[in-house]
Parts: structure tokens; sequence; C-alpha cells
């Protein structure tokens, strides 16, 4: 009986939590066609809180270790394109201009960086200098960051694992196969829904990144060398459906397609 009355409990929980998911339109598509519906069941305030409070954190511990925006070179480039391509943002997503934008470099030796909700970006060093990387490459790496900030994606996945949590919690509970059972459902949830689902993420950044970089007048086609460079540092992938990234081979693929496809907004962008 307590089993019983723990899965109804545990059906209310999730009921709840469906009736609470929203429909949200985070971007309009853009000349690349991104407009795959969104359900969301966290409020994007409270992402934007808690991005916020990791941000800080991250920045005082750069600031403690001194490897915040050291060389004011590379400083100086980071934002002056990131300020390009953040001009742009409008043709995705107009209340996206009154974020509280900042960017930083910060000396690391990992090749990465990223966009937290809300507009907060961070470029290593690691990057910059691993890849010797150009200008139009540089806006590549930010568009498509700042194109998951644009798109909630953070949000998004969170709300899945939400949604998630919930419902093999249920099932685990229904089934009485314990807490191994339940994690061989965590696992299967992986690899049959989570990671595509990150992987569907990437594309659509990466679709939208290769936009912003061509209205703010960056060639879109060094997204393709981009991710060329990233091959060869990057070192073994893991096998494809075991990855939150599409494989290599269909990201280029794709970046081709797309950077073809924005060549008109990149001309126009030089002309001006």
């Amino acid at each position: 009986m307590k089993k019983i009355v723990g899965a109804l409990a545990s059906v209310t929980a999730l009921a709840f939590t469906l009736v609470s998911c929203q429909s949200v339109k985070t971007t309009s598509a853009g000349m690349v066609g991104v407009d795959r519906e969104q359900r969301m069941a966290i409020s994007a305030q409270a992402i934007e809180e808690s991005a916020n409070k990791q941000y800080a954190q991250l920045m005082a511990q750069a600031d403690k270790k001194g490897r915040r925006n050291t060389d004011s070179a590379q400083y100086t480039r980071v934002r002056a394109i990131a300020d390009r391509l953040i001009r742009q943002v409008p043709a995705f997503r107009g209340d996206s201009v009154r974020w509280h934008w900042e960017i930083n470099v910060l000396s690391s030796s990992e090749v990465n960086a990223w966009c937290m909700p809300g507009g907060k970006i961070a470029v290593y060093t690691g990057l910059i200098e691993k890849l010797n990387i150009t200008d139009d490459e540089l806006a590549a790496v930010m568009g498509h960051e700042i194109a998951h900030a644009l798109r909630e994606h953070s949000r998004e996945r969170a709300s899945e694992q939400v949604v998630a949590n919930v419902g093999i919690t249920i099932l685990a509970t229904v089934a009485g196969v314990g807490t191994v059972g339940q994690k061989g459902m965590e696992y299967a949830y992986q690899g049959l829904l989570g990671l595509p689902n990150s992987r569907a993420h990437e594309t659509e950044a990466d679709r939208m990144g290769v936009e912003l970089a061509a209205r703010a007048g960056y060639d879109p086609r060094a997204a393709i060398t981009l991710w060329e460079k990233m091959g060869e540092v990057g070192g073994k992938e893991p096998p494809k459906f075991m990855s939150t990234h599409p494989s290599r081979s269909d990201r280029v693929r794709d970046l081709t397609v797309y950077s073809e496809r924005v060549m008109p907004l990149y001309k126009e962008a030089r002309a001006r």
C-alpha cells in the first residue's frame, strides 16, 4: 500500500510539472530557420539568477588568481568582436539588447568559451593561442555561444531533466526495480533522449552562430576552419551515440550548408 501511495504522489507531482511546462518561442527563426518548439518547466528568472551567482563566483576566483583580462590587447580584440556580434542579436531576439552583457578573457590553457544566460561571455586564452585563431573564427565561436544564451538552451535542458527525473522515479517506483533499476532507466534516457537533444542544441547554436557572424561582417565559412582546427587539438572524439556534440564530420557538413545560406548577409554587411 505504501508503494502505491508513493507512486500516486509521484504521478501527481509529474502531472503538476507537465502542466507547469510552457511552450516557448525564445527566438525568431532567422535566415537559418531555427524554429523548433521548446518546452520550459523552469522560469527564465530562476535560471538567470543561478547563472549570475555562478558567474560572480567564477569571476571572483579568476580575480583572486589574477587571470581576468590580463592581456589588454587580447581583451580589446575579443571585446570588439563581441560588440559587433551583440549588435546583431535583435535579428533573433529583441529583448536581448537589454541584457547586461559582459565580456571577459580568462587566462587558461583550456580551449573553451561560453556565454551564460543573460549575456555573460568568457573566452579562454587557450582558445586564442592554441588555435592561432582568426577574427572570423573567434566570431564563429562567440556567435555559437551567444546563440546558446539567446535560445535558452540551459533552461531547456534543466526543464527537460526535471520532467525526466520525475517520470523515471514514477516508473521505478511502480515497477519496483529499486535504485539499480532506476539508474538503468536514467542511462537509457540519456542515450535515447538526453544526448540527442543536446546535439540538437549544438546544431541550432552552430546555425544561429554563423548568421550572427555574417550579419556582423565576419566570414561565416570560418566556422568550418574553426572546427577543423578544433579537431586537430581535440584528440579522439567519443562515439557519436554517446556524444553531446554532433560528430566533426556532421558538424562540418552542416556548417558548409548554412554558412553558404547566410553569405548574402555577410556580403551586405561588408558592403556597408
